[in-house]
C-alpha cells in the first residue's frame, strides 16, 4: 500500500470510527469530542507504528518525546478537526492524516466524515475543482473571523463564509464552495499537514500569509497562519496582507 492509499484509508476509517461514536449516544458535549479525540488517536497511532513504523510521527492527542525530530518522513495526524463541529452533530469537522518529507507537507488525505457517507480528498486522486462564480468567496472561522480576513475580504470584495475546522475549510476550495481561506489566528502543524498536502495535489497555492513556505517537523509546532487559494488570486492577497 502506496503512502497516499494509506493515508485515504485511514482518513475513512477513522472518520467511520467517530461516525460510530457519535451514533451511540453515550455522551453529549465536551465529553464526547474528548472521547472521539481519544479513540480516534489510538486507531491512527497504532495502525501508522504497524504500517510505518520507522516513520516519525506527530498527533494532537499524543505527547511528543522528540524523535521525529532527527527523522525525514513524519506523519503528521489531527484525529478530529474541529472538535466542537463534531460535537455539535455539524458536517464541517475533518480527520487529517498527513505525510511530511524533509519538512513539506507531501502526502496525505482529509476525511469529511460528516458529508454525506464521508468523503476522503487525497494528494493521489485530485478531482476537478469547481470554476468560481463571479463574486469570490472567502472561507473564515465561524466564531472568531481573523482581522486580517476579514481587510482582505473587504478590499476584494468577496463574500464570507463561516465554516468550522481547518480542514473544512480547506477543502471548502476544492469543493467550489469558497475560493480563498486566509487564517492568522493561531494553528499548530497538525492543523494544516494533510490539508495542504492535498490542496497542493490540486493546483491550489499553499503559504505562510507573508507568502515563505510552510514547514513541517519543526521543535515548535506552532505554524499560526496560512493561505489557501486558487493560484490567480495569491498574488493580490499576500499584497494585500503586506499593506495591512
Amino acid at each position: 500500500m502506496s503512502d497516499a492509499e494509506l493515508a485515504a484509508h485511514l482518513a475513512r476509517v477513522a472518520g467511520r470510527i467517530l461516525i460510530e461514536v457519535r451514533g451511540a449516544g453515550v455522551c453529549i458535549g465536551k465529553a464526547l469530542g474528548d472521547v472521539g479525540d481519544q479513540t480516534a488517536n489510538q486507531f491512527l497511532v497504532h495502525a501508522l507504528r504497524a504500517q510505518r513504523p520507522d516513520d516519525g510521527l506527530l498527533s494532537e492527542e499524543m505527547k511528543c518525546e522528540g524523535s521525529r525530530l532527527g527523522k525525514s518522513r513524519v506523519w503528521i495526524v489531527d484525529p478530529v478537526d474541529g472538535t466542537r463541529e463534531y460535537s455539535e452533530s455539524r458536517e464541517d469537522w475533518a480527520v487529517h492524516v498527513g505525510l511530511a518529507i524533509d519538512g513539506e507537507a507531501s502526502v496525505g488525505a482529509v476525511s469529511l466524515p460528516g458529508v454525506g457517507d464521508g468523503v476522503v480528498y487525497r494528494t493521489d486522486a485530485p478531482v476537478v475543482v469547481p470554476a468560481e462564480p463571479d463574486r469570490l468567496r472567502m472561507v473564515v472561522s465561524r466564531s472568531r473571523p481573523a482581522a486580517e480576513a476579514v481587510a482582505v475580504a473587504k478590499a476584494l470584495d468577496a463574500e464570507l463564509v463561516p465554516m468550522g475546522s481547518a480542514g473544512a475549510k480547506a477543502m471548502s476550495i476544492i469543493r467550489g464552495e469558497a475560493d480563498i481561506y486566509l487564517h492568522s489566528g493561531g494553528q499548530y502543524e497538525w492543523d494544516s499537514c494533510a490539508p495542504v498536502a492535498v490542496a497542493k495535489a490540486h493546483g491550489l497555492h499553499c503559504s505562510r500569509i507573508d507568502g515563505s513556505p510552510l514547514v513541517y517537523n519543526q521543535d515548535n509546532v506552532y505554524l499560526p497562519d496560512l493561505l489557501i487559494c486558487r493560484p490567480e488570486h495569491a498574488g493580490r492577497v499576500l499584497d494585500l496582507v503586506a499593506s495591512l
